[in-house]
């Protein structure tokens, strides 16, 4: 074999140990250790953030791919993932697959951040305000003009247009659906019949645009739209969002502090599974349209991915949580950190 035959078949045997996750051992000797997941676009900016300290503090690769949570539990069933990431918990048909494919799996919370109803509704002197309600009913279609009666009602001390409502949803399997159309289905009973809960819904109305990037971009384009996203992609893209009215009666907006605050009063209703839900949660200051992101990945790894799951996911649990407010996302509460501690002591290198 001469030399630069040599060389290629050492690269391509290289690539070849790399698969989807771990170590790869180059020609040289050295490692080059790395993680590929996906899913949520909620998280992206998050983890975008924690791919990039990790790698610089720790010499280690965490790829991550903005593809909706949907996607992401596909993918991290099929194994084409080392881990996937969602704002829905695996429901029990997706856990039973994860079961005859791979095994079981853990739900690790990563972090927590608010789901705005954002608006481009140009020399509006003021914040539209909302209610569950009335959200339910402008995304059924039913409410049709931004001076519907209804909405108007609440709005007392705002002049709305008698401009048509142009509505804008997700077009993908996304954990941001799931999160709003789980709050729409607790305070509308037509919604939950009529639509219901899912990663992916029939929407009867409206333009579907794919990741939250693709929502925020829409409304940016189009004068008297409406749509959903996550608190970030408001605030990075300058759309404005309107509280909502909580269960207690009082209209939040989106912030650390309510998101924290539903975090708060949800915590002694967890279950051991650590699936649960933070919408239209208790307290006069929690935002009703809250949620979590979750890690999620199999209990039983493959040598050498076992361990460096095992890593990235304890720093974003501790060090990574530091960088969360600079991104406005809701760190963990304590409490939960060490139940995603004992969670995550179960993933292991298969026997």
């Amino acid at each position: 074999m001469n030399a630069k035959v040599r060389t290629v078949w050492l690269a391509a045997l290289g690539l070849s140990m790399l698969g989807c996750g771990g170590t790869a051992v180059s020609p040289g000797g050295s490692a080059a250790k790395r993680l590929n997941g996906g899913g949520a676009t909620f998280v992206y900016p998050m983890m975008s953030k924690w791919s990039s300290v990790y790698d610089k503090e720790k010499g280690s690769k965490v790829n991550y791919q903005s593809t909706g949570s949907g996607a992401g539990i596909q993918q991290m069933i099929a194994k084409t993932f080392d881990f996937g990431c969602s704002d829905a918990p695996m429901n029990d048909e997706q856990l039973a697959s994860a079961r005859e494919k791979g095994g079981e799996v853990v739900h690790i919370p990563l972090v927590m951040g608010g789901v705005v109803p954002a608006y481009n509704l140009p020399g509006i002197d003021g914040t539209i305000k909302f209610t569950g309600p009335l959200l339910a009913d402008i995304f059924l279609g039913k409410i049709k003009k931004w001076n519907d009666p209804a909405l108007q009602k609440i709005n007392s001390g705002l002049s709305l247009p008698d401009q048509e409502i142009v509505i804008v949803h997700r077009s993908d399997g996304s954990g941001t659906t799931y999160i709003f159309a789980e709050y729409l289905s607790k305070v509308s009973d037509e919604w939950k019949s009529k639509v219901g809960v899912s990663t992916s819904l029939k929407w009867p109305v409206g333009i579907g645009q794919k990741g939250n990037e693709g929502v925020a971009g829409q409304i940016t384009r189009s004068v008297g739209s409406i749509g959903y996203v996550e608190l970030i992609y408001a605030l990075q893209n300058n759309i404005k969002f309107g509280p909502v009215q909580n269960s207690a009666g009082e209209f939040v907006s989106a912030s650390l502090q309510s998101v924290a605050a539903a975090a708060a009063s949800a915590l002694t209703t967890i279950p051991d599974d650590l699936r649960y839900s933070l919408t239209n949660a208790p307290g006069k200051e929690s935002y009703p349209i809250s949620g979590t992101n979750w890690g999620i990945m199999y209990k039983n790894q493959p040598q050498g991915v076992a361990q460096e799951l095992v890593n990235f996911f304890r720093w974003v649990l501790h060090q990574g949580q530091d960088y969360t407010e600079e991104l406005h996302y809701a760190r963990l509460p304590a409490g939960l950190v060490e139940r995603a501690e004992k969670k995550l002591d179960e993933v292991k290198p298969a026997s």
